[in-house]
């Protein structure tokens, strides 16, 4: 479901944005990429919707980066440092340190989808056969 990603060629300027705008955009990203898995099968609108907000809410971008962990290059896990770090209060009805891991996921997709839609492809390709296989 990332042939859309695949065809894309790097754009814009990662660089002079800063790890919370990146995560604005990676979290758009990530969205749009749940809604099309969702899309694939028959369903009521209302199931897929409630589907596609456990996808998107911050416990589950947070448990996405668990499962990325070991496949980051460094300059990934420096990304996902800085989205991390930017993290004031986060929610009150959640955790800091889950909140953090979720900006850092967003982060990490939002530069990714800029700088490398190869990559980014990669690693939702991988989160998606993980989760099938769960």
């Amino acid at each position: 479901m990332t042939d859309w990603i695949r065809k894309l060629s790097p754009s814009g300027c990662p660089e002079e944005l800063t790890p919370l705008q990146l995560a604005w955009l990676g979290d758009a990203i990530w969205e749009v990429h749940q809604r099309l898995l969702f899309c694939q099968k028959p369903a009521r609108l209302k199931d897929i919707h409630s589907s596609v907000v456990l996808k998107v809410k911050a416990e589950a971008q947070a448990n996405a980066l668990n499962k990325l962990e070991l496949i980051l290059t460094d300059l990934e896990k420096q990304l996902v440092k800085k989205g991390r770090n930017k993290v004031g209060r986060g929610s009150r009805k959640l955790d800091v340190a889950t909140y953090a891991k979720a900006t850092g996921f967003e982060t990490l997709i939002g530069w990714l989808f800029l700088k490398n839609p190869q990559r980014l492809a990669q690693i939702l390709d991988l989160l998606e056969t993980d989760s099938n296989q769960q």
